[in-house]
């Protein structure tokens, strides 16, 4: 089935780039390793989660990451194998859940830093409380050829404003559209797709980060063996990335901005590159597997495109880039098109070709996977 609908993504792990860059996830997605939430479910922690302060939940949380890591080392290694070790009382899962739900009292999930009580039924920017709400979960044949199929699981709102956003109508209009899920149900969606033979489960939306509770939360109930994926703006804040740095397999983030100013008017956020760079980098330099979007837009190549490739060859050499040129016109570009006048097309060939010599002269590997 793989081979009749999407041959490349039966061909693309002929690539010897592709293997070593994608090796850890490629090990789970085969079931040969366990994926990363797993292992945090076998490492203990020593601290009364209901009693301690959320400092010292973070400094317990940066003694059980260093236990992690060893122990991870050891399962990639052929060390140590998941079932050989113990079942704790209280795990490093368990710790990051409890941290994330004092994260939602004083919402700082990304670096907009709210500060509402999201517990209490108050909204920020993301125009959510504490509720998570799923538009819909299918298997997706659309995403890079390593990725596919997978399972891809929508959320509703999003912490930016992209004035040309194809998903618009859940990440804007309607953040409140599909249904509304609880921890234990988005579990059970999780463990479906994957059963039904899904590479991996794919957190988008919309934008996957107001509703880290739900989705860390969930992985308390989860016990099928899948590699987690971050599909992600990552306007995260540091917080963020630190809790996912142990739970995600494969990254597909986004580097949309290499102008703050065009962050700025174009999806109204502030600071974009050096937030954004930063958890790429963090990521990265984690051991974190790696396929970053690019999307080039009409007339940004120079301002946009190229200081992000630029900085990606300098900073992250292990990453994998999909130079994208799916770009068009939708949104508010599309209804009003004179207040957009730089996006109001189309990418031309020319800009394409223009980006890709680009990543070629910078040594970037985006061949197999744009």
């Amino acid at each position: 089935m793989y081979y009749a609908l999407r041959p490349d993504s039966l061909l693309v792990w002929r690539n010897e780039e592709v293997r070593d860059r994608l090796s850890w996830y490629y090990e789970v997605m085969r079931d040969r390793k366990p994926a990363k939430y797993l292992i945090c479910k076998r490492i203990p922690v020593e601290v009364n989660l209901i009693e301690a302060s959320e400092k010292e939940l973070w400094s317990e949380h940066a003694r059980a990451a260093e236990n992690f890591r060893k122990v991870f080392d050891d399962i990639v290694e052929g060390k140590k194998e998941l079932n050989s070790l113990p079942k704790p009382k209280v795990s490093f899962l368990e710790l990051k859940i409890e941290l994330v739900k004092r994260m939602l009292t004083h919402c700082n999930f990304c670096e907009r830093r709210c500060g509402v009580n999201r517990a209490k039924g108050e909204k920020g920017f993301c125009r959510l409380n504490s509720k998570s709400y799923v538009t819909s979960w299918f298997h997706h044949w659309g995403e890079e050829a390593p990725l596919v199929p997978s399972g891809t699981i929508f959320f509703g709102s999003c912490n930016f404003r992209c004035a040309f956003c194809q998903n618009y109508d859940i990440s804007q209009l309607n953040p409140y559209g599909g249904i509304q899920v609880n921890p234990e149900e988005l579990a059970k969606i999780q463990a479906t797709l994957r059963r039904e033979g899904v590479r991996n489960i794919n957190y988008v939306g919309g934008e996957p980060t107001p509703n880290l509770h739900t989705i860390i939360e969930s992985l308390r109930y989860l016990d099928v063996n899948v590699p987690l994926l971050w599909n992600s703006n990552m306007y995260c804040s540091v917080e963020t990335v630190t809790i996912l740095l142990e739970v995600i397999d494969i990254a597909l983030p986004d580097f949309k901005y290499g102008d703050n100013s065009c962050a700025k008017r174009l999806s109204a956020v502030d600071n974009y590159f050096e937030v954004v760079s930063r958890n790429h980098k963090m990521m990265h330099d984690y051991g974190i597997d790696m396929i970053i979007r690019h999307l080039v837009m009409p007339n940004h190549v120079e301002c946009c495109t190229k200081p992000i490739l630029k900085w990606i060859a300098e900073n992250l050499p292990r990453a994998l880039v999909n130079i994208m040129g799916q770009y068009r016109p939708e949104y508010l570009v599309a209804w009003e098109p004179e207040r957009y006048p730089d996006i109001a097309r189309r990418p031309t060939r020319e800009e394409m070709e223009l980006s890709f010599k680009y990543a070629d002269e910078l040594g970037i590997c985006y061949k197999p996977v744009s």
